[in-house]
């Protein structure tokens, strides 16, 4: 039986590309198996899985929570919000009091930076990240390239440009390093207030004009405006954005070819995209939300095997 190399999903650059085929192959599998009338299976039963959200989410944990009942997992869900975190008790404190109530894995969301990382160094349990900080978000990039692979047949040798706020965003960071991974030609997009300093060492071209980007590219993925990680004006306004960086049908309809537009969610519509863009026949946006619940019963599933086997 394939296994995957590792213990734990932290981030896409831990992943080798035989582990992404696994989990694209795994989760094919499960795509079939969540579209059949009688939808769960019992792969997980037994293993106890703790849902640990110290920031907002909605897609996400929607998405493992549904992921983890079609394979029968037991699941327990903490938001840090009426926690004893409140009371000053330590992320460490925390997790190893809910690994005492014997939790064999923990989908992790924080909003510092390596938080899964330093987890997986103190603890037993298996740790999924569901997004550190700026840092990664793997099942995102994990899903976006399955579903890139599911429309084009492959990831290998397509262009796609990544638009927006590439700086806050884990995203983009998780993306450019899976895509990459799988051959394909990888480009950013936004003011250049909005892109991280080490763009260089990333690799992947510039554009300034977006115009430029989308006539080069085979798909769009478009990046939400994350105000609330910004801490000074990075550009003048909203609508300033959106007047440069702002995708509208007209703008599709003038490049020349057709492109398929992803977003990762929530959409800021009529800022990053109009809602007759991220409605329409070029987007791949609801096809990422339900590829979303098959990648990551894959990963679960996958990494179950990992505890099972030692």
């Amino acid at each position: 039986m394939d296994i995957l190399s590792v213990k734990h999903l932290l981030g896409i650059k831990y992943l080798n590309r035989k582990d992404i085929n696994l989990i694209f192959k795994t989760a094919d599998n499960f795509k079939k198996i969540i579209n059949q009338p009688i939808k769960k299976v019992p792969s997980l039963r037994d293993i106890t899985i703790a849902n640990l959200f110290f920031e907002n989410s909605t897609r996400t944990k929607l998405s493992f929570e549904i992921a983890e009942k079609r394979l029968s997992a037991d699941i327990l869900n903490f938001s840090s919000g009426g926690s004893s975190l409140k009371k000053g008790e330590t992320l460490l404190d925390t997790v190893n009091n809910i690994l005492s109530m014997k939790v064999d894995m923990v989908v992790m969301r924080h909003p510092n930076p390596g938080a899964s990382v330093f987890l997986s160094r103190n603890i037993e349990a298996s740790i999924i990240n569901a997004g550190d900080g700026t840092h990664e978000h793997p099942t995102q990039a994990l899903l976006d390239a399955f579903s890139i692979r599911e429309k084009f047949g492959e990831v290998n040798s397509k262009n796609i440009v990544i638009i927006g706020d590439v700086l806050h965003s884990r995203v983009a960071l998780s993306n450019i390093h899976c895509l990459k991974m799988m051959g394909a030609n990888v480009s950013v997009c936004g003011p250049m207030t909005l892109m991280p300093k080490y763009l260089d060492s990333l690799e992947v071209n510039y554009f300034a004009n977006l115009r430029d980007a989308l006539n080069w590219c085979d798909i769009a993925n478009v990046l939400r405006i994350q105000l609330e990680r910004q801490d000074m004006q990075l550009f003048p306004s909203l609508r300033e954005y959106s007047n440069t960086y702002g995708i509208n049908n007209d703008i599709l309809e003038n490049l020349n070819k057709e492109i398929t537009i992803m977003h990762p969610g929530p959409i800021n519509r009529g800022v990053e995209l109009t809602s007759d863009v991220a409605d329409s026949d070029h987007s791949l946006i609801l096809d990422q939300v339900e590829n979303g619940v098959a990648i990551r019963m894959a990963v679960l599933y996958l990494l179950s095997n990992k505890i099972n086997n030692g």
